[in-house]
């Protein structure tokens, strides 16, 4: 798919709808850091506040890798955070279905994003040859 890249600059749109996606991924996450909590509490396992610090760090996460967007490693670091969302899937299931939704968002915007960079960028080259 053209527009989907694992290393490297980003456009400013492209960065800046990538830095929202991980922006709301990263309340999402927290949420669900609390649900796992709930459900180890609720179950008497011990392990409830582990996984709200492991919820919580990749929360943190989210929020730090929305504000490195513009390194060319941000979308990278970015594209981890997919795979540790899905991963989270093994403690909360429900997570599986909201990691799902924010990769459908995260390379719908790679691709749409970059589509309308391309177009911005050919109407600014027919703009200055007139």
């Amino acid at each position: 798919m053209k527009g989907v890249v694992l290393y490297g600059s980003l456009g400013k749109f492209t960065w800046r709808m990538l830095a929202t996606v991980l922006a709301g991924q990263g309340i999402v996450v927290f949420l669900g850091a609390l649900v796992a909590r709930g459900i180890a509490d609720a179950r008497g396992d011990a392990t409830g506040s582990a996984w709200l610090w492991v919820g919580v760090g990749l929360a943190v996460l989210c929020f730090l890798a929305a504000g490195l967007m513009r390194r060319p490693w941000g979308v990278t670091l970015g594209w981890l955070i997919q795979a540790a969302t899905f991963a989270a899937g093994f403690v909360v299931p429900a997570m599986v279905v909201v990691g799902f939704i924010f990769l459908v968002l995260w390379v719908g915007s790679l691709v749409v994003c970059h589509r309308v960079e391309r177009e911005q960028a050919r109407r600014e080259r027919e703009a200055a040859a007139t």
